[in-house]
Order: C-alpha cells, then structure tokens, then sequence
C-alpha cells in the first residue's frame, strides 16, 4: 500500500481526494494547512504528494521546493485554479510532476497518481545530466521494446513516462509524455487539439483545447533546453500539431 499526500485547505476537494484515494487502494494522508504538512512530512517523506497552491500557514510553492529538496525522485502533483498560476510555477523550475487545472475530473487525478507511482517504481536510479543535476535516465537494458516508441532522435518509453533526446533525458510531466506519444506514434501527420486533448487527458472532460496550446509552448521549452536548435513540434496554422520529421 503507497502513502498519498493530499494538501488542500478545501475541505470537500481534500475529503474527495481521500475517498478516491483510499476506494483505489492507497493510504491517504490529509492536510488542510502546509505547515502542517511540512511537519508531518518531516518525520517521513509519502509515496507521492499532490498539492494545492494556495495553502494557510505554508503555500504549495514552498512546500514543493522544500519536499524537491529532500527528494528529487518523489511525485508530485499540483492542484490549481487557473493555469496562468501554473506558468508560474514551471517558471520556477521548482520540480512538480504533474498539474490539474480546478475543477477537475477524479478519475483524471487517479490516472495520473497510478501513473506517477508506476514511473517512480520502474524508473532507474537517479544520475547526472551534464548541466542540469539528477535526471531520471532512461535505462535501455531495462526497457521493453514493446512500449518504446522512436521518432528520429526521440525516443519515448511508456511503461517509465520516460523521453530521451538524442540520448539526454528531458523530465517531462504525464501529460506532456501522453501528447508528445501521440504524435511521434505518427510523425508527419497532424493531430488536431480535440485528438491531443484525449490522448493527454482521457478521463477528463473539462480540459479546454488552449490546454494544449501551454502544454506544446513548454514541451518546446523542455526540448530547447537540453538542445537549442531543437524545435521538434511543428504548428500546423487551422488544423494542429505535428511532429517533424527532420531532426529540427
């Protein structure tokens, strides 16, 4: 049984979560306050935490970057009002997993906590990535060719929710995994928003198509950081995105 953290100050949204939690088999852990949190949390780290951002006493910016800073490896997920919050944090670099966007889907939440927990038990040891600390490697020995897909210098491994760019990984959230698959099982073709929204977000309904727009500027970010002159995801004016089939 995996200990889940859930740190929200919305009594109905954490009671929620614990429900959920506890009917898919896991051990919830509730805080309403992050102070709170951060204490229990000193005594033992959970399996994974999901967070909203604004908390009393400590707010999930801080509770984040204190909880990456005991663990590189540890999941986590925010919980948020609006995504432009979200940028934000990403714009700190403070090393969330995932994110939902309120209101969401609960069966979304729990994709993504079986997936962020499957990641953590199957992924290597931690190892160092020139100029860019700990990264998650992508262990080829390990890998089941059955669940990786190549697409030039890509290469994705879905059992790890794992990527590689011509051998460096790029952490990437669940999400952004799902909808970069979604195009390099078919590189070259277009996928509209409405088909990257159900790739990346199969269980939820209330993810808008501007949701991709965000998710594809970041993935460029990502992709730009380990390799300047990569820009892998092509916009497509009127119809979507694809991914190229050069090794731009």
């Amino acid at each position: 049984m995996r200990t889940v953290a859930i740190v929200e100050d919305e009594d109905g949204i954490r009671e929620s979560v614990v429900f959920a939690l506890e009917r898919e088999g896991h051990a919830a852990a509730a805080y309403a306050d992050g102070r709170l949190a951060w204490s229990a949390f000193d005594t033992a780290l959970p399996d994974l935490a999901i967070l909203d951002i604004g908390l009393p006493g400590m707010d999930g910016l801080e509770l984040c970057r204190r909880l990456r800073a005991r663990s590189e490896a540890l999941p986590i997920v925010f919980l948020t009002s609006r995504e432009e919050e979200f940028d934000r944090v990403l714009g700190l670099e403070i090393g969330a997993d995932d994110y939902l966007c309120k209101p969401f889907s609960m069966r979304e939440l729990m994709a993504r906590v079986k997936a962020l927990l499957r990641r953590a038990s199957l992924s290597p040891p931690l190892s160092p990535v020139p100029g860019r600390g700990l990264s998650p490697g992508l262990s080829a020995g390990a890998a089941d060719p059955a669940t990786v897909t190549t697409a030039g210098d890509l290469t994705l491994d879905a059992d790890r929710y794992a990527a590689t760019w011509k051998g460096t990984a790029i952490r990437l959230t669940v999400t952004e995994f799902l909808l970069i698959e979604s195009l390099a099982r078919r590189p070259g073709h277009v996928k509209t928003r409405d088909q990257l929204l159900q790739a990346a977000y199969p269980h939820d309904t209330t993810a808008s198509d501007r949701t991709i727009d965000s998710h594809v500027k970041r993935l460029r970010r990502k992709f730009q950081d380990v390799d300047a002159t990569c820009d892998p995801i092509e916009s497509v004016y009127g119809a979507g995105y694809r991914l190229r089939t050069g090794d731009r």
